[in-house]
């Protein structure tokens, strides 16, 4: 198990050495020349200032929605559940675009849209509370509704846009999915977030466990199943508020992910549920790194020096081959 920790590790170190050289304007020799203390003042500032700012925050937002997911799946008993589930990815999608729509919030201000984000998150999740009603602990009912409050707010998010179509860029990176122009501020807002509900899931690796083996078990075992369950919703829906509010609506990395941390590290979740953070940063960053090099080479392909591939679009496109794979391999599976 250490050695598999340390492989993922390498693994991540890597990925980021290749985002932090992979940007457009700068080739890795000037990077490198930068990061030795050379460069001129343009240079260090798309270093320091962008690159690594980016870097960061795709390493946490990775990680907050692998854990996420993961704790979903735990705690609702279905290996397809992923943080859509609750609501709060479109939740904290129509916050930032309803701010900025009206002008309360803007890409030049990362504070209001964070907060904008999360608020709109933990709206999604209390409208799913109050329609799942006295039966907030059945895993069939939450999905469902969670489905129905997903499809209700992305129609809100579809009404802003007809509103306010000047916003059809603010739509498009928060219900694709961008690092783009992530700075210093957005990883002082994550990282203490983050480190906080990372923590709390760890916490319950125990209650998440005992629901995984059924609510007969875990009431035999003494747990209060309602409590338990309701406290893993709360982190799972904290976490990725958090993520969508740095980075926007990544598709199926807090669906998929966890099945390939739980592949590599156990079903213990004291285990897995680090591994999920490490693997959901290192997909991240990866698939950010990917879609900067796709970028370049679609741009001198195109001779398009403005074309830029957000990450959301690459984890998309690869999640749902991977999805289709999971259902056909587990049509049926229950933990």
């Amino acid at each position: 198990m250490t050695r598999r920790f340390t492989a993922l590790a390498a693994l991540a170190v890597v990925c980021a050495a290749v985002e932090v050289v992979a940007g457009r304007g700068m080739s890795p020799v000037d990077v490198w020349d930068v990061l030795n203390g050379g460069g001129d003042a343009t240079e260090r500032h798309i270093v320091f200032q962008l690159r690594l700012p980016r870097l960061l925050v795709a390493l946490g937002a990775g990680a907050c929605l692998a854990v996420a997911g993961l704790v979903l799946q735990s705690a609702l008993r279905n290996p397809l559940a992923g943080p859509e589930v609750t609501g709060v990815t479109p939740g904290a999608v129509l916050g930032a675009v309803t701010a900025t729509a009206l002008g309360l919030a803007g890409w030049d201000s990362p504070l209001a849209v964070v907060l904008a984000a999360c608020a709109g998150g933990c709206a999604g999740a209390a409208l799913l509370w109050l329609l799942a009603g006295r039966r907030h602990g059945d895993p069939a009912q939450t999905a469902v509704h969670g489905v129905l409050v997903s499809a209700v707010l992305g129609g809100f998010t579809a009404m802003v846009l007809l509103v306010e179509p000047g916003e059809l860029g603010s739509v498009v990176q928060w219900l694709v999915g961008t690092t783009e122009g992530r700075v210093w501020e957005h990883w002082h807002l994550l990282w203490p977030w983050a480190l906080l509900w990372l923590a709390a899931a760890w916490l319950l690796a125990g209650p998440l466990t005992l629901l995984r083996c059924g609510d007969d078990i875990a009431l035999a075992a003494g747990l209060s199943v309602r409590r338990a369950r309701s406290l893993a919703l709360l982190c799972a829906v904290a976490l990725t508020a958090g993520a969508v509010a740095a980075v926007g609506a990544l598709g199926f990395v807090g669906l998929l992910v966890p099945h390939l941390a739980v592949a590599v590290f156990g079903a213990d979740l004291r285990r897995s549920l680090p591994g999920a953070a490490l693997t959901g940063a290192v997909v991240v960053c990866g698939a950010d790194a990917a879609a900067q090099l796709s970028s370049r080479l679609l741009a001198t392909a195109l001779d398009s020096g403005r074309l830029t591939l957000p990450v959301g679009a690459l984890t998309a496109c690869l999640g749902a081959a991977l999805l289709l794979l999971v259902v056909r391999r587990t049509p049926s599976r229950t933990f």
